[in-house]
């Protein structure tokens, strides 16, 4: 297989990281993208993404995060980036929210090193939050965030130099079986590949070969609000954070900008796009209202108005859990998309999975639950 040329399309994240391990271990490789590498319109962009070991989608994911931890790192050697800070990271809710228990249930039953803090001993060593009388805080330390676009690109430059052509500004207009492999027509030339790699993202409707799979569109919106006192929201005094309240939950990230948080809402919803290529590049006033009364009532530090807005586009299953593996009913093809919002942090350990698939048919991780035919075959 080390002399097969791969085609990988869709230069994402998983796609990134795939064309990365694939080139370590000697494949040839060719990747197209109908934008830049690291662009801000899909689900590897906003600045920042959280890593967390501690699971609550499912305690089957910690051994996978566990080497993918091992494989950033790796990444950073190779490259020469700084990708991950390990600053910690809390779940905030009431005790028997579902997430806060799923967090703890995780937790336990890996045996991984956590805290459980009332809302006094919260608030004294995390102010950046208010807590409610009734609601806890599990601390997991081995937590941090991750600077997405600099990783994608750092991902694709290490396989570079390992030989991989890399083709960005290539929208693939179609994907046709061969006598040996298939034929992607881009920009108006045809590339013949062995094997092909589909990492399309929330693009996956656009390629024949994908149209049966239940892969939604999604928008994602993200706010970035100004810090009052800048020093207590960096990631040594700010780990990342999951909120789930009464009134508003998001996603809290510690300042990378010098100048300012992110959070990015879950209690408003991902609303559903019919087209990637339709996304808004702001939001609506009713959205950013709505975002500003949860800042104002949950991060004391911030000032609650918005000084920054981004959209980006990502595709979700029905489970929102991955589609990985082989692409149903065709040989020589390999799927991965439909990562749901939760696939970045453990995109280096895809990757490898991905290369295991093309080179051997098969992998030693533990991905039943992703695999695409449990919705063709229903």
């Amino acid at each position: 297989m080390a002399t097969s040329r791969i085609a990988i399309i869709g230069t994402g994240v998983i796609g990134a990281m795939t064309a990365w391990q694939l080139t370590r271990r000697g494949a040839e490789v060719l990747t197209f993208d109908a934008h830049s590498p690291g662009h801000d319109r899909g689900a590897s962009a906003g600045e920042s993404r959280i890593f967390r070991t501690i699971y609550k989608e499912g305690p089957g994911y910690v051994p996978l995060l566990q080497r993918s931890s091992g494989l950033w790192r790796d990444l950073e050697r190779t490259t020469g980036s700084d990708l991950l800070t390990m600053c910690g990271g809390l779940t905030i809710g009431r005790a028997d929210h579902p997430d806060v228990q799923a967090v703890r249930r995780c937790a336990e039953g890996h045996g991984l090193d956590h805290e459980v803090l009332d809302a006094n001993r919260t608030r004294e060593r995390f102010p950046q939050h208010a807590v409610d009388d009734d609601e806890v805080a599990v601390f997991d330390p081995a937590a941090g965030v991750l600077r997405p676009e600099l990783a994608v690109q750092a991902a694709l430059h290490a396989a570079e130099a390992s030989g991989a052509t890399l083709l960005p500004h290539h929208p693939v207009r179609k994907v046709a079986k061969t006598a040996r492999g298939w034929r992607i027509t881009s920009n108006g030339k045809d590339f013949d590949a062995d094997h092909v790699v589909f990492a399309p993202g929330p693009w996956a409707s656009r390629l024949e070969p994908l149209r049966g799979l239940p892969v939604e569109v999604r928008l994602i919106t993200a706010c970035w609000w100004a810090a009052r006192d800048h020093a207590a929201h960096l990631p040594d005094r700010l780990p990342i954070t999951i909120r789930r309240h009464r009134e508003a939950g998001f996603s809290c990230f510690p300042s990378l900008d010098g100048a300012s948080i992110k959070t990015v809402p879950h209690h408003l919803g991902f609303p559903v796009l019919g087209d990637p290529d339709s996304l808004p590049r702001n939001a609506s006033p009713e959205f950013t209202r709505a975002a500003s009364a949860a800042a104002a009532r949950l991060l004391p530090g911030v000032v609650p108005h918005p000084i920054r807005i981004g959209t980006y586009a990502e595709g979700f299953t029905p489970d929102e859990h991955a589609l990985l593996g082989a692409l149903p009913g065709l040989r020589n093809a390999t799927v991965m998309t439909g990562f749901s919002g939760h696939g970045f942090k453990l995109a280096p350990v895809f990757g490898e999975i991905g290369a295991d698939l093309v080179l051997t048919g098969g992998t030693a991780h533990d991905i039943d639950h992703l695999d695409p035919s449990r919705f063709t075959n229903a």
